[in-house]
């Protein structure tokens, strides 16, 4: 009760809880007032707060403990109430949840698009069915570190002198695919590996009319290969990397892009290495005749000839690039590189020139993949 309920003079003031309600019972001769029914299952008492709103007890503290002789008890707390204090601690726990159910959704949403899933491939791993690691994926010098490896320089020994090409390694036991110009009659063919390693390899099989061949290097195992990509996917202004032995200079890296599709290049049919050859006793790499536009290049090719679609490309090749690699930047083989113009031997019959001045060729990959059969089986065409 409040203090302006206590009968003045009749005993002292007690000291109140808070509540509005005496610490201590009244004298016998007090009278407590009596309850009031506020509704059903409601109970106000007199002075108890009914004015602020608060019901369903004798006073705010019904449930102190202090229950004093003659002092009617409160009446008990209905559920709504119960429902009312526990919702704060329910609805802190329901947050939490919430919190906890939100924050595992994000970490795996986070971990999915960071790609950390157990099914990921990491940043150190390669493309799937290539040599090139994901984080160099796309630049030039991810796909020479990657491709090198697997590019041979080939010296192959004629009748007509000493030629200087390039092959791809295909197989781990050292199948290696080249142009036929390179190896075409040989009487015996080196090869060399970047390492520097050597090894003797034999012609497995030629194809003349599209300037293919397969050599095997003896007693080899365990080496590197290129992975043939597809070169109908190919389209002008691809980046693409060539690797070689121009000149005899092994490895050697250059970039550029696809400059045209299905151009009609004609070379010597026959294998004839004296036809219109410039020579290098030193190891360089020869001149190659061919045909382009109604011209020809490097010298004569002679009345045998063979005409196929190339891809076109400025990436820079010289004599010794035949037979190497036009790699996409996915690391995958898109070409053999078969032809390239010197400025200053159209209409010649061929010297060492000058070299490259982005106008070069390549046999399509497709066309390789087509004719690996017949190269393996040992024809010839």
């Amino acid at each position: 009760m409040t203090e302006s309920q206590r009968p003045s003079g009749e005993y002292p003031m007690y000291p109140s809880y808070g509540n509005g309600d005496a610490a201590y019972p009244p004298p016998p001769s007090y009278q407590p007032p009596q309850p009031v029914a506020a509704g059903p299952g409601t109970t106000v008492w007199p002075g108890s707060g009914a004015a602020d709103g608060h019901t369903g007890g004798a006073g705010h503290g019904g449930g102190d403990g202090f229950q004093g002789p003659g002092l009617p008890q409160p009446a008990p707390e209905p559920p709504a109430a119960r429902h009312r204090a526990r919702r704060p601690v329910a609805l802190l726990a329901a947050v939490a949840i919430a919190a906890a159910v939100v924050g595992g959704g994000t970490a795996t949403v986070i971990g999915q698009l960071t790609d950390q899933g157990t099914g990921s491939t990491s940043s150190s791993g390669v493309i799937p069915g290539t040599t090139v690691s994901q984080s160099s994926k796309g630049t030039v010098s991810g796909v020479a570190a990657a491709l090198s490896p697997t590019i041979v320089e080939i010296s192959a020994a004629s009748t007509a002198g000493q030629s200087t090409g390039s092959g791809v390694i295909i197989t781990s036991d050292g199948e290696t695919v080249t142009n036929n110009h390179v190896v075409a009659g040989a009487s015996s063919v080196k090869v060399t590996l970047s390492t520097g390693k050597t090894y003797t390899a034999d012609v497995v099989g030629t194809d003349p009319a599209k300037d293919l061949a397969l050599i095997k290097l003896r007693g080899a195992s365990g080496l590197k290969t290129a992975t043939l990509g597809d070169s109908s996917k190919v389209a002008v202004g691809d980046q693409v990397v060539a690797i070689g032995s121009p000149e005899g200079l092994t490895g050697t890296v250059t970039s550029g892009i696809v400059s045209a599709l299905d151009r009609d290049v004609t070379v010597a049919k026959e294998g004839d290495n004296s036809q219109g050859q410039g020579q290098n006793g030193q190891g360089g790499g020869q001149q190659w005749p061919f045909e382009f536009g109604g011209k020809q290049f490097n010298g004569d090719t002679g009345d045998s000839t063979t005409t196929y679609k190339a891809l076109q490309t400025d990436a820079s090749l010289n004599p010794g690039n035949s037979g190497g690699a036009l790699i996409n930047m996915n690391g995958e083989i898109i070409g053999i590189n078969s032809a390239m113009y010197s400025a200053s031997s159209a209409g010649s019959s061929g010297s060492s020139g000058a070299g490259s001045v982005g106008l070069g060729f390549a046999i399509p990959v497709n066309t390789l993949k087509a004719d690996l059969s017949t190269l393996r089986a040992g024809n010839s065409s």
